[in-house]
């Protein structure tokens, strides 16, 4: 169970994790709640209902990160154009349709990661390590599905941040090679592990 998830009955999963481990993933779920921001509170007198309702953004984030976790749905660098609704459309006119989608579609999304990285958190802080820092994770069906969604916006956010290709994945890319004083070491090893995780956490969820 060390360094990966195995499944556990009740399709949830399990892994062992150091006291280093602990801190380093809890850390980085903090600042990925930190990068997607606070959720929206109902002012005074606001019916909650409607602020649940209420219109989000309609332009893509500054931020390249949050751009990656927020892509734009029709035609944009990381957004798939659904099959069927962008044939024949200008430039113009798929913006346009990103901007409609976003508008309805990006402040549930961005509560859903909210969340999602919440769990983590959560998860964590109620662990009771042993003597030496360590303890088992484990993770409940619905917490791996929270868990998978985290683990991939936090890959998606620090491969933005080091700039990472597919190529510089593969078996002999750059990330696998970099010299211990390169200062991205450090990212880039807490990059390489937590698809580790990640992978091993989608084999338990398979049938």
């Amino acid at each position: 169970m060390a360094g990966h998830f195995e499944a556990t009955p009740g399709g949830g999963a399990a892994v062992a994790l150091d006291e280093v481990e602990i801190s380093i993933l809890r850390s980085l779920a903090v600042q990925l709640l930190e990068l997607i921001g606070p959720g929206e509170t109902p002012a005074d007198g606001e019916d909650p209902l409607a602020a649940l309702f209420a219109e989000g953004p309609s332009k893509p984030p500054s931020d390249p990160a949050l751009a990656r976790l927020f892509p734009d749905a029709y035609g944009g660098p990381d957004g798939p154009a659904p099959e069927g609704k962008s044939e024949g459309k200008s430039e113009e006119e798929l913006r346009e349709l990103s901007a409609e989608f976003r508008r309805f579609t990006e402040n549930d999304l961005r509560s859903r990661k909210r969340e999602d990285a919440l769990a983590v958190v959560r998860t964590l802080d109620a662990l009771s390590p042993d003597g030496s820092g360590a303890a088992v994770l484990a993770l409940t069906a619905e917490e791996c599905r929270s868990w998978l969604g985290s683990l991939n916006d936090l890959r998606l956010t620090i491969g933005t941040r080091l700039d990472v290709s597919d190529e510089d994945e593969g078996e002999d890319g750059s990330l696998y090679r970099l010299p211990d004083s390169d200062p991205r070491k450090p990212m880039v090893m807490a990059y390489l592990w937590l698809g580790a995780l990640q992978e091993t956490l989608v084999e338990t969820l398979m049938p």
